[in-house]
C-alpha cells in the first residue's frame, strides 16, 4: 500500500528546481540537514517530491523540518 497522500502529485527535480529556485546541489544540501523535504524513491535511480511538501516548503522554507512533515501525515 502507498504512502502517497491521496490527489498528490509527484515532482521531477527540474520542477522542483523550477519551483523553489535552489540549485540541485542545494536541494540535496537541505535535505541532509532536514531543512528541505525528502524525496520518494520511484525506482532504482528515479526520485521525486510530493507536490503538497514542496508547495508547504515554498510557503515557510524557514519553518519546514522533518518534523513538520511528520506533523502533516506526509
Amino acid at each position: 500500500m502507498s504512502n502517497a497522500p491521496r490527489g498528490n502529485s509527484l515532482l521531477r527535480l527540474a520542477e522542483v528546481k523550477a519551483r523553489t529556485g535552489l540549485s540541485r546541489t542545494t536541494i540535496y544540501r537541505r535535505i541532509n540537514t532536514n531543512t528541505f523535504p525528502k524525496p520518494v524513491r520511484i525506482s532504482a535511480g528515479l526520485v521525486a517530491w510530493y507536490e503538497s511538501e514542496i508547495d508547504r516548503w515554498v510557503g515557510a522554507p524557514m519553518d519546514w523540518s522533518e518534523l513538520s512533515s511528520n506533523e502533516a501525515g506526509v
